[in-house]
């Protein structure tokens, strides 16, 4: 009989299990992280234009080759979700396959004043395992470029180095440095990967954009120069956002070909995803790209807990490992499985504290049905339309979403395969799988770290109209 390990190292293509792989078995990793782009923002979740009766453009071409091209190569899985509708959390989720919430991170960190008035550290913890902590030990070289957002950069705190990373740059540095960040991020990786071709290496290369403010430039904007408004001198939201995102994603290209030209393709598993779901354009700093960006199909955006705010595309590439051009509809998929996940695929013994489950099988082109649920909260408001307004906690286990007040108001369930826009609440259809999950749901919530919740947490109350 064929033991499930010997299945399981069939399926990893040949990779021993925890432990066993040696150096030049192990592969390399890149995880390219976008910074607030929305599941619609990507042309190869959904993203497409329309033309009007009236015969103008409604929304556009968006040009994205190369993220088409690792759709091409790999894997797109559909119900991917972050730890965390906001950045620090949701990366915090990504580095320490924990929930951020556990850990007492539950919303982006910020100048110490501010954290204590959330009830937030100014940092993660350098005593949590990491993967870039994992890996360094067991022989990887690491490297972050970009946007970090979990410990100060400047003055006192842990620097990324205390979490296992070997080499790290901003890429900020200088007048104009924001606009032209995507391409910096993509020169060090590409640097680094040609220091460090005949060894194992992983690489965090995390854009800033699309997160605002953003300034691009006259020529990254010429491609779109036929999508401005037609009045005025003003440009468009689309030509701003889309110039953006189609930037980013030739520095993407830059990346995937180095990786071809050293012949390093094939033993390299390269990641795309974002922190969470697009800015609410009301916000006044955002307010310059509007209602450009899209969380596609979702009810929500960014802060909220509803699938907009949380779920997020998720490419995998890695030619002659996994399939080509496979899209998973049927894994659930967590921010904080990928690094239970990178454990087993590089035999490097996991934590023994860990909210993520290891869905190698899945990466590798197995749909895999999850054993734990995917749980959040959170204790701001969400800012915009009162239909993004989300409960403050959620449960993701099987084909149910649960959202709830920890009250016990504003219950709402949903079939998500069947419902993925969260329009047909089934609490009351569905008395038992409501009890069953908000047992389950309120449970965790108490074992979380205490902390101040700002008054207009999980409402969605809109001020009507009254007699004087």
């Amino acid at each position: 009989m064929i033991s499930r390990r010997d299945l399981l190292r069939a399926s990893l293509g040949g990779l021993a299990a925890a432990g066993a792989a040696g150096a030049g078995e192990r592969p390399n990793f890149i995880f390219i992280l976008a910074d607030d782009m929305g599941w619609g923002d990507l042309p190869s979740y959904g993203h497409r234009s329309q033309r009007a009766y009236g015969g103008w453009t409604v929304r556009g071409e968006l040009q994205m080759p190369n993220l088409d091209r690792m759709a091409q190569r790999g894997v797109r899985f559909t119900q991917y979700y972050v730890a965390q509708p906001v950045c620090s959390a949701s990366r915090c989720g990504l580095m320490t396959g924990q929930f951020p919430n556990r850990l007492g991170i539950h919303d982006y960190l910020a100048s110490h004043e501010l954290n204590v008035e959330r009830g937030m550290p100014d940092a993660l913890d350098p005593a949590t395992p990491t993967i870039t902590s994992l890996l360094r030990n067991a022989g990887y070289a690491t490297a972050h470029f970009g946007k970090w957002h979990l410990s100060p950069e400047r003055g006192a705190g842990p620097k990324p180095a205390s979490y296992g990373i070997g080499s790290y740059d901003s890429c900020v540095q200088g007048p104009g440095g924001r606009v032209r960040s995507s391409e910096v991020i993509a020169d060090r990786t590409i640097e680094f990967i040609e220091r460090h071709k005949s060894e194992p290496f992983y690489i965090n290369a995390w854009l800033y954009d699309p997160h605002s403010p953003l300034h691009p430039t006259e020529e990254m904007m010429a491609p779109y120069a036929h999508l401005a408004p037609g009045w005025g001198s003003h440009k468009g939201a689309l030509q701003v956002y889309y110039s953006v995102l189609t930037d980013f994603d030739k520095h993407v290209g830059r990346i995937l070909n180095k990786l071809d030209q050293l012949g390093l393709t094939e033993n390299t598993v390269v990641v795309f995803s974002s922190d969470n779901g697009p800015e609410n354009g009301i916000i006044p700093f955002t307010s310059h790209y509007g209602e450009a960006s899209s969380s596609g199909p979702f009810r929500g955006l960014k802060r909220s807990l509803y699938e907009g705010g949380i779920r997020l595309p998720f490419l995998v590439q890695w030619p002659g490992k996994i399939p080509q051009g496979k899209v998973d509809q049927s894994t659930i998929f967590g921010g904080v499985d990928f690094l239970p996940t990178l454990c087993r695929l590089t035999g490097v013994s996991p934590p023994a504290a860990l909210d993520g489950e290891d869905l190698s099988a899945a990466l590798m082109g197995t749909p895999t049905a999850r054993r734990r649920p995917l749980l959040w909260e959170w204790r701001e408001p969400v800012y915009g339309s009162v239909l993004n307004n989300a409960p403050r906690l959620a449960i993701r286990d099987g084909n149910w979403k649960l959202l709830m007040n920890p009250d016990r108001s504003r219950v709402e369930l949903y079939d998500i395969p069947r419902d993925p826009s969260e329009v047909n609440n089934r609490a009351s259809s569905e008395p038992k799988v409501v009890r069953r999950l908000s047992s389950r749901l309120l449970a965790w919530q108490k074992t979380l770290p205490q902390g101040p919740i700002h008054p207009e947490a999980g409402r969605n109350d809109y001020p009507w109209p009254k007699d004087f």
